[in-house]
């Protein structure tokens, strides 16, 4: 078995400083430092793939750039990275979202994943004239996704629910290959549909402990309806030849966080109704700067600024690499990564640790290369 690693293109704007916002806050000021132009993503893009990543994350919401037409774009600046991204089932038809997908997969050559996002705010929600409230809009996602299935599979759909109709549904072209959909949500009704629907269990960045019971959670679900997901988790990384020097650097990311604005993002985000939101709060006390290594290597510092996947791995390279390796001791195949700024902290990553992961026969680069520090000479930068 060979992990598959991820990146982030950050669309909401990137810096050397951590760009808060999402779940309801916006970005702060910082994401203005690197704007996401097609350009920069481009260049994310291209490093990404050429260091081993196979696909990279687009977020979705009112704090960043739309990901359907973001990553059209920045398609045609990359050659094989594949696009994982983030929309919300609420804000177009599933038989409008199975034909863009089918599209896309046309016109990437097969480059298309799906992260659903049911959307855990009711007011950024209502924005978008979605009136549903948390539960019901999980059963749509549950519904929007068995219509988008069906549609894939080249059937006609009739479907008519609790929350969608459609009659006579079909597609003139179906998506070759059909794109994986990836999916997270901590809540009972989350968990049911992604045993139902989905092929890879997303879960933010927990400690290992915490990780292992939502494992064995979703994969019990999976089981009763005949099915066997693959799971992935979302973090953030700061990796570096030293774990001095990583420790360091999120110090300095840490002390670039104005009081006022850990304030009222975390009030903002004390307001969300994700329940895995309420669970990376916990993780940090609410804005106590003390006791964010949570676990060996595991820092909540992310979270005080930032909505949504809030933990880093910090450490050495070696470091970094055993706490990947103890994840996928547990069952996690899929990292999904990033680091202020994307464009460096996917260098350190994929020049520092992803070759020590290939030496230890966990990882293999996808497309028969791998980074040129896996030679044996210093590691420098």
């Amino acid at each position: 078995m060979s992990l598959t690693f991820h990146w982030f293109l950050p669309t909401n704007g990137d810096s050397r400083h951590v760009v808060g916002g999402g779940h309801g806050t916006p970005a702060t000021a910082s994401g203005r430092d690197r704007p996401p132009t097609v350009g920069y993503l481009g260049q994310i893009a291209r490093a990404a793939e050429d260091l081993g990543f196979v696909g990279a994350l687009t977020p979705t919401g009112a704090w960043c750039e739309d990901a359907w037409l973001t990553t059209a774009m920045v398609a045609q600046h990359s050659e094989r990275l594949k696009f994982l991204v983030a929309f919300r089932p609420g804000s177009v038809s599933p038989t409008l979202a199975a034909q863009m997908a089918s599209t896309f997969q046309r016109q990437t050559g097969g480059r298309l994943l799906l992260n659903v996002v049911t959307g855990g705010e009711s007011q950024e929600q209502r924005a978008y004239g979605d009136f549903l409230d948390k539960d019901d809009r999980y059963r749509r996602t549950g519904e929007f996704l068995e219509v988008v299935r069906g549609l894939w599979e080249g059937k006609t759909v009739d479907l008519h629910g609790e929350h969608l109709r459609v009659e006579g549904a079909q597609l003139a072209r179906v998506p070759e290959p059909v794109p994986e959909v990836y999916f997270g949500g901590s809540s009972p009704i989350a968990g049911e549909i992604a045993a139902r629907h989905v092929d890879v269990y997303l879960t933010w960045g927990e400690p290992p402990a915490q990780v292992a019971e939502k494992i064995a959670w979703v994969r019990g679900l999976a089981a009763r309806q005949g099915r066997t997901l693959r799971f992935g988790i979302r973090l953030h990384v700061i990796t570096r030849d030293t774990s001095a020097q990583a420790w360091a650097e999120a110090e300095r990311l840490l002390k670039g966080f104005d009081p006022e604005t850990v304030k009222s993002v975390q009030a903002g985000l004390a307001r969300s109704e994700s329940e895995g939101q309420q669970r990376m709060l916990a993780l940090h006390g609410g804005g106590h700067r003390d006791g964010l290594e949570i676990h060996p290597n595991l820092w909540a510092g992310i979270g005080l600024v930032r909505g949504g996947a809030g933990t880093a791995l910090v450490g050495s390279h070696e470091e970094v690499a055993e706490r990947i390796k103890e994840y996928a001791a547990l069952g996690i195949e899929e990292f999904v990564l990033s680091g202020y700024p994307h464009l460096e902290e996917a260098y350190w990553f994929g020049e520092g640790v992803l070759p020590r992961l290939a030496a230890d026969g966990v990882w293999r680069h996808p497309h028969g290369a791998l980074p040129a520090a896996s030679v044996q000479v210093p590691f420098a930068r």
